[in-house]
């Protein structure tokens, strides 16, 4: 397995506040249906929020929001956001909302209080999930934010929630003792 990569730059894609996951990250139909599959999700990634997106992003870019983002507790969004290898930047989100990207391994950083006022759509930006330090290359400035809690940073270095599953599985052998 290579080593997980915690630092990300990229374009700044800035969001405002109260983004709904259903109709703002993803369409509500991807959401009730419960998709799940990367190809299917990723032409549609914030469609309705900012047409065109997922032809214009690129690896390491990064999203970031106001308050409130991603209400409606789904995972979707940001199974497509991982699958870009993207990552986010809140203001706030709720728990619910910061447990699913978590559990996708998606790079998140929430709160960052005040992170709206210290960049603008396209700038050059970098954040460190592990430390939590943000540098906004364009402006030249930088800040440190909560970094991804100690407790969560190995689920989201292998992957999401699956994918350390999985690995517990190998590494305990509690799989063979199942298959006995």
């Amino acid at each position: 397995m290579s080593e997980f990569i915690w630092s990300l730059r990229g374009r700044c894609y800035k969001l405002g506040d109260n983004i709904p996951h259903p109709g703002g990250v993803i369409p509500a139909s991807l959401v009730t249906a419960r998709e799940t599959d990367p190809k299917v999700l990723i032409p549609r990634l914030f469609e309705e929020t900012d047409p065109g997106f997922s032809t214009r992003c690129k690896p390491g870019d990064l999203i970031v929001t106001g308050r409130n983002f991603g209400m409606g507790s789904k995972a979707p969004g940001y199974i497509a956001m991982q699958a870009l290898g993207l990552g986010l930047l809140c203001e706030s989100m709720s728990v619910q909302a910061y447990r699913e990207a978590i559990s996708t391994g998606l790079r998140v950083l929430s709160p960052c209080d005040g992170i709206s006022l210290l960049c603008e759509n396209g700038d050059d930006i970098e954040a460190n999930f592990q430390t939590g330090v943000f540098i906004n290359h364009t402006r030249g400035i930088e800040h440190s934010f909560p970094p991804v809690r100690e407790g969560l940073q190995d689920l989201l270095a292998k992957g999401g929630t699956i994918a350390w599953l999985e690995h517990w599985w190998r590494t305990t052998g509690s799989m063979a003792k199942l298959e006995n």
